[in-house]
């Protein structure tokens, strides 16, 4: 029957799978990983509360495709939470901790990474059912919704939990990964690879969405002559939830590749040397997102400057960019969502009516 390690502090575990926490942790590099590590969790903490706030203070985004995004910038902020913690038990103090904080530590990156994932996997659905029917938005209700996202959290908190529960090498030190000395060797293998075939497959699906999208579109705006940039709403909404999901993708399958590698026992594939250069790559996705959010939709940047400057809501609210309009059209007493072919002759109608009150002016 083997031993189980329940009451050793981490250095007992770093020495038996050869881990140095103290060297790769000092000097300039410490210095660099920390000062990037500190500004880029307080641009975290700020920008993705002003995304959160701005989905609950304009009227326009109360949609599921918005409550959704609140909660990734959720996620994200629960990220800078983690990183955090992280950064204050790391390097020579990683050996000074408890199974149980180390547990912790690790606990708390795991679960924003599934928030963050599992959240992307019900946008996609909720953009295909929207797509779909044809409509801009879904019409999930808000106690749907709600229940999704208490869903979210609830996944994410148990994968997170799951190595804590017993999937781990303390009673089998023989099998003690090297990145994460108290984690065995299959579970990294198993972690790595279903966010990996995950990332797969949300990419085909939003890819078929945005496709489908682009084509019906192109269709339908054969037939009107609405507005280019109502037309292309769909579309342009479609490349904001791929640009997101691109960022996520490529932040993040880094790492995940680096413990594969580790799971698989690689001993000469150097991941000693890049793993926190990885981390600060999957940090820096949660910086991201919001730039994303402003950049893409110019609603969302109206709304979060409003708030920044602390003015007055602008009523005329004629300000527009060349990038992306609001995701609403026209007002419409429809809130459950806005069809694509309503959407384009509304437009449509919507551009009759301003050429009108110009004639009249």
């Amino acid at each position: 029957m083997n031993e189980c390690y329940y009451d050793k502090r981490m250095d007992f575990f770093y020495n038996k799978t050869k881990t140095d926490t103290a060297d790769e942790w000092t000097g300039p590099q410490l210095i660099v990983v920390l000062c990037f590590g500190t500004f880029f969790c307080l641009f975290i903490f700020i920008s993705n509360s002003l995304v959160i706030a701005a989905v609950v203070k304009n009227k326009r985004f109360h949609f599921p495709f918005y409550y959704l995004l609140a909660n990734l910038a959720a996620a994200d902020f629960f990220a800078g939470i983690a990183y955090v913690f992280l950064m204050f038990n790391t390097g020579p103090v990683s050996k000074t901790l408890t199974v149980n904080r180390w547990f912790l530590r690790q606990g708390l990156l795991d679960t924003s990474l599934t928030a963050s994932l599992v959240n992307l996997l019900v946008i996609a659905v909720e953009r295909h059912m929207s797509i779909m029917r044809m409509k801009i938005h879904s019409n999930l209700t808000k106690k749907r919704v709600t229940f999704l996202i208490i869903s979210i959290w609830a996944i994410a908190i148990f994968m997170g939990a799951v190595p804590t529960l017993g999937w781990n090498c303390l009673c089998d030190i023989t099998v003690c990964s090297s990145l994460a000395p108290i984690y065995s060797r299959s579970y990294l293998v198993f972690w790595s690879v279903l966010n990996l075939v995950v990332f797969f497959i949300m990419v085909v699906v939003y890819i078929r969405i945005y496709m489908y999208v682009q084509r019906k579109t192109n269709v339908l705006s054969s037939h009107t002559s609405g507005s280019i940039s109502r037309r292309r709403t769909p579309v342009k909404l479609m490349k904001t939830v791929m640009t997101v999901l691109g960022a996520f993708v490529v932040c993040w399958t880094p790492g995940l590749v680096v413990l594969l590698l580790d799971g698989l026992n690689c001993t000469y594939c150097g991941i000693q040397n890049v793993k926190r250069w990885f981390l600060l790559l999957a940090l820096l996705n949660s910086v991201m997102n919001p730039i994303i959010y402003s950049y893409k939709d110019d609603e969302m940047w109206a709304t979060m400057k409003r708030m920044i400057f602390c003015s007055s809501e602008d009523k005329s609210q004629d300000r527009r960019s060349s990038r992306i309009p609001s995701t609403v059209l026209c007002r419409s007493t429809d809130t459950s969502g806005h069809y694509i072919e309503d959407g384009i002759i509304q437009g449509t109608i919507c551009g009759k009516g301003d050429l009108g009150n110009k004639g009249n002016s």
